[in-house]
């Protein structure tokens, strides 16, 4: 009797939760590293149907960089990285529209379907949500700084959030891949992070959640009791720049900051693996990782 008692507590905890969020969009990045296939728990999906059947907006933009790199290995195409960027020519970016949304994509809409929930997968190129111009890239060769063609790699111009509300007033999840279309109609590879951050800013989302596979933002990234639970955008900086968060996390927390600047209420970054982490996130007073305010 005292564990369905608690619960109904848990009900009570969430009820809260639940009411204010009706209604509000929620953007979820759905990392490659935290999905199934690659370790992650098989409960984010779950998480997400469970979201939209109370009434909440989950919009899910997803990676899949380890799943392009094993095709592309495949293929006999040499992956080659420049300032952490995919060196795209237009081979290497046929396998990635081919694997983000072909792939990838296709898996998380049956996914979310198989539990009874509706997904509409969408391509940011496809129906023209995701509009880029070429990144810039350049690099320190010999002290001076040059200039490279890393082809088919985008910076966001600007979203075009209609056809996500309206799939979300339809009661489906939309299920974007980040792959932005250029001024020459053509596709561009965009970083998962930048995209779900402009996304998030172009829908005014209520949240913003960044699924990886760590527990959030550590002080001291060999001490995970070292998490820091809330963070405030005016020390981002400082822990970029002493290194406290570095690699991967660096596109995350610069999502984060432009996403509250422009009007997104809360962000998150938390681990994706662990059981249900949308819903300990979105519907407990702890929570599980860190969340950037302003």
């Amino acid at each position: 009797m005292e564990k369905i008692i608690e619960k109904a507590a848990t009900l009570v905890e969430a009820f809260p939760y639940i009411r204010s969020f009706r209604d509000r969009v929620v953007v979820v990045k759905y990392g490659g590293s935290t999905q199934p296939d690659e370790g992650g728990s098989d409960t984010i999906l779950a998480d997400l149907v469970f979201m939209e059947t109370v009434g909440m907006r989950p919009v899910v933009v997803h990676g899949g960089g380890k799943e392009i790199s094993r095709r592309l290995a495949e293929a006999g195409v040499e992956t080659v990285w420049v300032n952490g960027l995919r060196v795209t020519d237009e081979e290497t970016m046929q396998v990635v529209e081919d694997t983000l949304f072909g792939v990838v994509n296709r898996r998380i809409v049956e996914g979310i379907e198989g539990l009874n929930g509706k997904a509409r997968g969408m391509s940011a190129k496809g129906v023209e949500i995701m509009h880029v111009i070429r990144h810039d890239a350049q690099v320190e060769v010999d002290g001076k700084t040059v200039a490279v063609d890393i082809g088919f790699v985008g910076d966001v111009d600007r979203i075009e959030p209609d056809p996500i509300r309206v799939a979300c007033e339809e009661g489906a999840i939309p299920v974007i891949a980040p792959i932005g279309v250029g001024p020459d109609g053509k596709g561009y590879n965009v970083n998962a992070d930048t995209a779900a951050g402009e996304i998030a800013r172009a829908l005014q989302a209520e949240k913003l959640v960044f699924l990886t596979d760590v527990n959030g933002i550590l002080r001291d990234s060999a001490d995970p009791d070292s998490l820091i639970s809330t963070l405030h955008i005016n020390d981002v900086d400082a822990l970029l720049q002493d290194g406290t968060a570095g690699g991967g996390m660096i596109p995350k927390l610069q999502a984060c900051v432009r996403a509250v600047k422009g009007g997104v209420h809360k962000t998150h970054i938390i681990d994706g693996r662990v059981p249900h982490a949308l819903l300990l996130e979105i519907f407990t007073r702890e929570g599980i990782g860190t969340e950037i305010v302003q």
